[in-house]
């Protein structure tokens, strides 16, 4: 008699979560910047900011922030899409962004060259925005800045490999290039959320630590997984093996709020999105996220969000190309 082999479940819930993170709208460019040299760069509101310095250094200001010197090597990413300033030195004059003259390869990419005539810091910089909740979950626990010097670790390689084929994608301007560049650096962006999540101690509290917790997580999962099933405290400390009031205490101790409220505000978040981003209807988003009716869906809706879903996706479609304001 054959015996079936079933295939173990998932135990890395991080890791699961990250999975999910999926970027849209990336843009993608490449500088040469020669001291003397300052660029304020405005803010992106819903969108994520990262500057890999592949040559040189620099100086990166963030208000409420200490200056940070940016050495050769390091990938500094402002989570929030909050406005800044990178230059040549911390008291240096700036340009804003869209003053500045670039050469346009593609809708995606560009190539910036400025400054004045002395040293050289190349950066390559990308703004993207997460379409998927987990991402918009996860950007929510991350501090304003972050800074990973990959150079550092033995592995650092993988950096700059990436960062060549990314170049030489959008150089290339094959089909497909633009999918492949956004997955280059959807793969630079994890790669370094997980740095951080390894050295950082700001990842031992809220959604980051209950995705870690073995019992919590698992439940945290199950819910991400299927957000339109029939959920009940019950049900959630049967999947976590633990009591029910014992599972209670401990999501909302982690979480910072109960289990079903959490799963609400989930499956809401999922539902802006698609009503955002697709053509379904009302009652099929409802169906997909476990309502049996649209009005017990809107009312849920109203209670997350303060709107009615039909004034969301009156808003329209978010655009394909997401930041392309970046091409100025």
């Amino acid at each position: 008699m054959t015996e079936h082999r079933r295939v173990p479940e998932h135990s890395d819930y991080l890791g699961e979560a990250l999975h999910l993170l999926k970027l849209s709208g990336t843009f993608y460019c490449q500088s040469e910047l020669r001291v003397p040299w300052g660029v304020d760069m405005p803010p992106f509101d819903d969108c994520l900011m990262m500057h890999i310095i592949t040559a040189g250094h620099c100086w990166l200001l963030v208000e409420g922030e200490p200056p940070i010197h940016v050495q050769q090597g390091s990938l500094v990413m402002l989570p929030h899409g909050k406005g800044h300033v990178i230059a040549s030195s911390p008291e240096q004059a700036t340009t804003p962004l869209f003053d500045i003259p670039v050469n346009h390869i593609s809708d995606r990419y560009d190539l910036m060259s400025f400054g004045g005539s002395g040293e050289v810091c190349r950066a390559t910089c990308c703004v993207a925005r997460f379409d998927h909740v987990a991402g918009q979950q996860l950007i929510r626990h991350l501090p304003a800045v972050m800074v990973v010097n990959a150079w550092e670790e033995a592995e650092g390689s993988w950096l700059q490999s990436t960062l060549r084929y990314m170049a030489h994608e959008a150089q290339k301007l094959s089909p497909g290039g633009e999918t492949v560049m956004s997955h280059l650096a959807d793969i630079l962006i994890i790669q370094a959320i997980r740095t951080w999540l390894e050295k950082g101690t700001q990842a031992d509290i809220g959604w980051l630590a209950a995705l870690r917790d073995p019992q919590i997580g698992r439940t945290l999962a199950a819910m991400h997984r299927n957000p339109e099933a029939d959920w009940s405290i019950e049900r959630l400390a049967e999947v976590a093996s633990m009591s029910r009031s014992g599972y209670s205490a401990r999501f909302t101790d982690l979480m910072g709020e109960p289990a079903m409220r959490y799963l609400t505000r989930w499956r809401m978040q999922m539902a802006r999105l698609q009503l955002k981003n697709s053509a379904d209807s009302m009652i099929a988003i409802a169906e997909k996220l476990g309502y049996q009716s649209e009005a017990a869906f809107s009312r849920a809706f109203k209670r997350v969000f303060g709107v009615a879903p039909g004034n969301v996706r009156k808003e329209g479609r978010v655009g394909a190309n997401g930041v392309g304001v970046l091409t100025g």
